[in-house]
Formats: structure tokens, sequence, C-alpha cells
């Protein structure tokens, strides 16, 4: 769907100038350029003087405008980038680091705002529903911001409250975003490879689960039900009866952050225990429950008395469905055994591969990266620099895969991470090992078998059951004239606009040229007693005229090509 159909509103209008023009500043004119977008950016834009983006720039110095782009244009932008910093199989890894500098950390609304939303979500004032509420957030997104509070029942919790009016800027940030995508997939093939709308795509649902706070709290509320007797584990508890699409209400947990763990060496803390029920909380997770805590940096982990590990902020999360984890026990099982054709194999059954794949390439990549660190003992694995490397590979022959597998190899990698941060002597091959076979020996079980072999004959014979009346259908279709083929043409109408535009420039200069070439004729003709029209008009003073319009004739050609942005 072409850019003409946004809403020509003053509003969008205005939006989708004001993001033209931020990219241009910031050095990303060209990409305007090659969309045909140039003439919606405004006049004081387009003589921007930030340096154009460059091929041989450094990606890090790429990062650090794109954060600033993002900064620039708000919540919905912020967000986005931070969804890219999350896909290290889309960016690389020097654009990754520069957008996980993202902070959607933005100034407070009014709390009277606050209450007023919570009474049209929850139906009572918050004086009804809180003992006592905290005059003021101790953080603020761009998303919402989060009070301290008492329940009536005398229990701490959290309130977090969305922003007023946020839903209909980034419903209308979406559809601009939408729009330039498609744009840019028809308008520039060598884009082909980031497959722009399926990120489009993936960001709207991503951010639509965001801004309703049911789909939060709804994910850790399962988190909580599956940890709620465990002694080392804790998640906080939704209070239902406090939440809402615009309001979420959770128990308030305490303890020391994870980061300040880390850095205590004085041994006030059992480092030991705690990695133990961190890897255990995570293993769980990846291979019980189905749904796994995507984002488990330092700063949303805290530890309890006795080393008990709590868990917080569950608005980023990953599922693991039968097949994904059949597909990553079968990946893991080759890789140890070094089988790289199987490994391929896999990628292609969950749909990684693209139409770009060489394999030979890829084997060679893979079969390189397996062969430099196998037999490296633990302690000496990098897990995060391997991550990287391997996802640049992937990037590199055209492999994106799937966003769950992608979310769960990061939180792996950090979980993984952080656990050797604190115990480097826990062996984790050893702890991972048997659950990998326990997963491959349900994937190849008899009953897992079974269960596949009767899904395939139902599948087949209910095509076969339809298949002779869907025939008949169709040649009664072709016997009526009825079968249409639609042919879809790729850039044609851009062609086609762009040869309507250069024939009429052309035609208005061979104009112009007839007219300045005329009136110097009539000023230059010899003297004579016929130089006057109806005996009284000079033509010397109609070719003066002439020259005073072709001027003006010039001038707006010079203004239409300006706005074009293609004078060179």
């Amino acid at each position: 769907m072409p850019l003409s159909s946004l809403p020509r509103t003053v509003r969008s209008m205005n939006r989708l100038r004001t993001i033209l023009r931020t990219l241009s500043q910031h050095g990303f004119g060209y990409l305007i350029d090659r969309l045909n977008l140039r003439s919606y950016v405004p006049l004081a834009g387009r003589f921007a003087t930030v340096e154009p983006v460059g091929v041989e720039e450094h990606p890090a110095m790429i990062g650090q405008r794109m954060v600033s782009v993002c900064q620039e244009l708000g919540p919905t932008f912020v967000k986005l980038g931070q969804m890219l910093s999350t896909r290290p199989d889309i960016m690389p890894a020097p654009i990754i680091a520069e957008l996980r500098r993202l902070q959607d950390r933005v100034e407070p609304f009014d709390s009277t705002e606050a209450w007023r939303l919570i009474e049209e979500d929850l139906g009572r004032p918050p004086a009804e529903l809180f003992e006592h509420i905290d005059p003021e957030p101790f953080a603020s997104g761009s998303i919402g911001q989060v009070y301290h509070a008492i329940a009536r029942d005398g229990s701490s919790v959290v309130v977090k409250v969305r922003r007023p009016d946020i839903e209909g800027i980034i419903q209308l940030d979406m559809h601009i975003l939408r729009r330039l995508a498609e744009l840019a997939e028809r308008l520039m093939p060598e884009l082909h490879v980031y497959r722009l709308g399926l990120i489009v795509d993936e960001f709207d649902r991503t951010i639509r689960r965001e801004l309703d706070f049911v789909n939060e709290a709804a994910a850790t509320s399962r988190f909580y039900e599956a940890f709620r007797d465990d002694r080392k584990i804790i998640t906080p508890r939704v209070r239902w009866s406090l939440t809402g699409p615009k309001v979420l209400t959770l128990q308030r947990l305490v303890g020391a952050s994870l980061e300040d763990v880390l850095a205590d060496r004085d041994g006030g803390y059992d480092r030991t225990a705690i990695a133990k029920n961190l890897t255990d909380a995570f293993l769980k997770q990846y291979f019980e429950l189905g749904i796994f805590h995507a984002d488990p940096h330092p700063g949303n982990i805290l530890i309890s008395t006795g080393s008990r590990v709590a868990l917080l902020d569950f608005g980023l999360v990953g599922q693991v469905d039968d097949e994904l984890a059949g597909h990553l026990a079968v990946a893991l099982m080759a890789a140890v055994k070094r089988e790289v054709d199987v490994v391929i194999d896999v990628m292609a059954d969950v749909g990684a591969i693209g139409p770009e794949t060489d394999r030979l390439q890829l084997r060679s990549g893979l079969r390189e990266l397996l062969e430099k660190y196998y037999g490296l003992p633990l302690k000496r694995l990098d897990l995060q620099t391997i991550f990287i490397e391997i996802t640049d590979l992937m990037r590199r022959h055209d492999v994106q895969l799937p966003r769950d597998f992608v979310l769960l190899g990061k939180s792996i990698v950090t979980a993984a991470g952080v656990s050797l941060q604190l115990d480097p002597d826990l062996n984790l091959l050893e702890i991972i090992r048997p659950k990998i076979f326990e997963m491959a020996k349900k994937r190849f079980g008899p009953d897992h078998i079974f269960r596949t072999l009767g899904m395939g004959m139902w599948h087949t014979l209910s095509i076969l059951k339809n298949a002779p009346s869907q025939i008949r259908d169709m040649m009664r279709r072709l016997s009526r004239g009825q079968m249409e083929v639609h042919v879809r043409h790729e850039n044609l109408d851009n062609l086609i606009r762009e040869l309507d535009r250069s024939s009429n420039r052309l035609s208005f200069s061979i104009v112009l040229a007839g007219l300045i070439l005329s009136s110097s004729m009539l000023i230059t003709m010899e003297s004579g007693a016929d130089q006057t029209l109806f005996g009284w008009f000079n033509l010397r003073f109609l070719g003066v005229i002439g020259y005073f319009v072709a001027f003006l004739m010039g001038m707006g050609l010079l203004w239409a090509i300006a706005r074009s942005g293609r004078l060179s």
C-alpha cells in the first residue's frame, strides 16, 4: 500500500514531516531520496549541516545516530530501538551495543492525571482502592509510570499507570512506519534481507501487547503460579482486583539488587547458592513451563534472604512450544556432535533459510565456528561473544531465526553469563545435558511419533475427502470463464510516475527555450516601420515581456527540481 494511503490530515502530515526532517538532520537523508519523499521534508530540514551516513562509516557511529533519532521522535521509536537491540540476528553487534543505551525514562506526567486514569479503568478513585499511594512516581517510562502504594489489606504493592493518549500517538506512528517499510521494500531491494515488513509486524504486535497491561499481568501470573511453592524463587503476585488495561498492580518485592551482589567482594552473599537457584529457575522456564523471562539482566533480579532469587518485570517474555523445543534440542545435540548439516536442516525447518542463502558458505562458516570453540573449557567460553558471532554469521548469510528462537538464545546467554559471574566453577553443561537428552527423548519417543502420525493421517484423509469436490468446483469455474489470472508488477508505477514527470519537465523546458529564442529574435530585429503591433505596440517591448515570463518559468522549474531533492 503506497504512502498516499496515509490519511492526509494535518496531524498525520505534520508527524510524517517531523519523522523525515529528523532522519535528514541526522544523516539519513539518502533514505528519503531513495524513497522519493524529499518533497515532504520541510525546506529548513533539507539543508541540514549533519554529514550524511556513508557506506564506510563505522556501524557504532550509525548506531549513535539511530539512538539520537529514536530519542527525538519519542516513545514509539524508543520502543522500536529497544526491540531492535534484542535482535542481533538483524542488526550488527556495534549498532546493538548503541541501541541498548536507549532508555525510556521520560518526564513524568501529572499524578492527578494518573488518579483520573485509575478511576476510569478500575471504577473507583485511588483513595477508595488504596490505603496510601505515593503522590510522586518512583519510575517513569515512555509507556507508563510506577507508584509505591499500600493496599487496603495492608500489603505493599506497586502500581503502574499507562500514559494518557499514548495509544493514539503509537497508532499514528505505526501507520507511518508500515507505509515507510512497504516503500523501502519496493524501492530499495538491498534492504530485502532485513525483511522490514516482518519487523514492523512483529513490533506492532509487541507494542500493542505492552500497551494492554492485562497481557503483562497474565504473564506475571503464570510465573507466580509456577514458582509459588518454590522456596528458592519468588515472583510478584498480581492484584487482579486492582488491575486493568491501563493499570497494573503487583506485589512489591524487596531485596538486594543483583548488581550489588555481583559488585560485593566481602563474602556477604552465598554466591554459589544464588547461582544455583538462578540456573534452576531459568532451566525450569526453558524445559518445563514453555514460557521464559526474555530480559533477565541484573536490574530485573533481586536477592532476598536465604539466597532466594526474585524475578521482576515480565513485560518481555518468550514462548517455547513443543515444536520449537524439539528443534532446539536437535540443534543443540547436533552442535555438540558437530553435525553441521543437521543444524542447517533445523534452520530450514523453522523457515530461517532465506532465498539468498548460500548453504555451502553457511556450512563452512558454522563448521569454522564449532571447531573454534570445540573442547574449550567452559571457564574460557565467553557466551556473549559466542552468541554475537553466531547471530552475525546468520545475518551475513540471510538467515533470520524466529523471534522466540532469538529471544531464547539471548535469555540463555544472559542468565548463564550472570550465573557464571556469581560462580565461575558452575558446570552448566553437566546441568543442561540431561535436560536436552530428556527433551530429545520426548521428541522422538513412541508417544510423540504416534501422535504425529495420527495427525498426519487425519490431514491426509481430509485432503482426499475434499479434493474431488474442490477439483469439480475449479473445473466449473473454468468452463464458465470465471477463472482469473492476476499479474502483479513491481515498481512499474514508480517508473511510470518518473517518466511522466520527466516528460512534463522536458516539454516545459522546450516551451521555455522557444520563448527565450522568440524574445531574442524580437529584441534583435532590424529597425523599421513595421516594428509595432496594431500600429502602436512596440515589438521589442514584447520581447522584454517574453524574457520576464521566461525568467518566472525558469525559476518555477528550478524550484520544482529543488523540491524533488534532485539538483544533481
